[in-house]
Parts: structure tokens; sequence; C-alpha cells
């Protein structure tokens, strides 16, 4: 198993390039208003639900920007409900649900590239405008046919036969991962290497939160926790505090300001 791993990497990796075209076309659509909605069933799915889940505690984002569609509804996530992703109707009844616009990006999630469920929700996203991705495993197969942009890691056959949660399921994971970290990258809900926008939910998390903006700042960590107990625990203020030696409302004014773009108003 572990030598087969190895190969899912480099799989992904020859697929940068559709990988590129699709964070542009996310951050555009994004910008202008619109969602990503990723759709899958089974193990794909979950892949979806997982990556979803992660961005609002992640980069501060309202769960409504990333969201993600399982065949067989909240169930699914943790049990298999047999059938499900054998309907195209429902495909499109979940997504018609979502009221899919012209700004949204729907990724479809499918390693065999037939999933009916997805394949419905592709068709019915394309049909109202907006763009579609696929991720899979199967470049020649329907998803490919329905996606705008489709990128697919060819990781060869699984250890398990037919066991897309191994090696299908490792590439998806990367992809969707990285399509959500450099989609909020471009979007400014990273700075360097940092989450500055993360969820302060736990006493982990606002230790870490410190160390962030000690670090990002070159302060000290009692400034550090200074600043953000005055920012009302929002790094951004609290990066802005300190580099730009201002007060809380000051710093607050000058992100507005600059279209909540953080870089913009630290001039950098």
């Amino acid at each position: 198993m572990n030598r087969e791993d190895r190969k899912v990497a480099m799989a992904v990796g020859r697929q940068i390039p559709a990988i590129t075209r699709a964070v542009d076309a996310i951050v555009s659509g994004i910008r202008k208003g619109g969602r990503l909605i990723y759709v899958g069933a089974g193990s794909s799915g979950r892949m979806g639900v997982l990556d979803a889940a992660e961005c609002p505690p992640t980069f501060g984002t309202s769960p409504k920007q990333v969201q993600a569609l399982i065949a067989g509804g909240r169930r699914a996530i943790t049990r298999a409900v047999e059938g499900a992703e054998d309907s195209a109707r429902n495909g499109e009844r979940d997504l018609r649900a979502k009221k899919v616009g012209r700004n949204d990006v729907v990724v479809g999630i499918a390693a065999s590239g037939t999933t009916p469920y997805v394949l419905g929700a592709l068709r019915f996203a394309r049909g109202r405008g907006a763009t579609t991705v696929a991720v899979t495993s199967n470049l020649r197969m329907p998803v490919g046919r329905l996606a705008k942009i489709v990128i697919a890691p060819e990781v060869g056959p699984e250890v398990l036969t037919g066991s897309t949660r191994l090696k299908a399921g490792t590439s998806q994971k990367m992809v969707l991962n990285m399509l959500s970290t450099a989609v909020m990258a471009r979007l400014g809900h990273v700075y360097e290497n940092l989450m500055i926008d993360m969820m302060l939910t736990n006493e982990k998390l606002e230790d870490r939160a410190l160390r962030i903006l000690a670090a990002a700042s070159g302060k000290s960590v009692s400034a550090a926790e200074h600043a953000l107990r005055a920012a009302g625990h929002d790094l951004q203020v609290g990066l802005m505090m300190l580099k730009r030696g201002v007060e809380a409302r000051e710093a607050k004014r000058l992100i507005a300001q600059a279209g909540g773009n953080l870089r913009g108003a630290l001039g950098e």
C-alpha cells in the first residue's frame, strides 16, 4: 500500500495546470458573490463534506461560501446509503435547492467518472451557467464531458480492487486541499503561510493565534496578546495594529478602506 500511495502525489502534480484553472475560476466566482459547491457520493462525497467543513474554522469564511452535497444527505456522511448515488434526478434536485447561478462553481467528485448523482448535478449546473469542474480518476468517462475543467489524477489500480477510498480518495483529498487553500490565499484569508483569519474557538487556537501574531509582526507574545485583546480577537486587526502602530479603530478603517485586503492595507 505504501508503495502504491507514493504514486498519488506525482499523479496529482501532473494535474497542476488544471487545478490552477479551477482555482482561477473559483476565485473569480466568489469575488462576484458566487460559491464553491462540492458534489459527490460515498467516499467522494465525504471528501467534499470534509473540505467544506474545514473552511470556516481555518479561513474564517461563511459556511455558505464553500458547501458540499452528498448523495443520501446528512445520513450518508457517517454510513452507507445504498443506491443514493444511482439517481441523476436527485443530484439535479439537490443542486436546484441551492439556487445555483452563473457565479457559482460546482465541483463534481467521482472516482469512476460515471456516478449518476454527480452527472445529474453537473448537467444541471452547466444548464444554469455555473462553471463546472470534475475531479475524477478516469478522464475518458462521462463526468469529463460534462465539466468545463477536468482534474484527473490517474492513480492506477487500487491495492484492494475497486476500493476507491484508497489511492483515488487520497488524490481527491489532495486536490480539494489545493483548491480551497489556494482560493482562500488568493482571497486574502492567508498571510504568508499563516492562518490569519482562523476562528479562535478553543484554548489551543487562542494560543496558536498569539504565536501567529508574534511571528507575522516580529513582536513579542505579550505584545501580541495585548493587540489581540484590543482587536476583539480579530487577527487581521491585531496584525495591522502591531505592524502599523495604530489603535484598533484605525486598523479596522484601514482594512475596510483596502476592501478587506490585509496586504493592501499594510502596503505590502
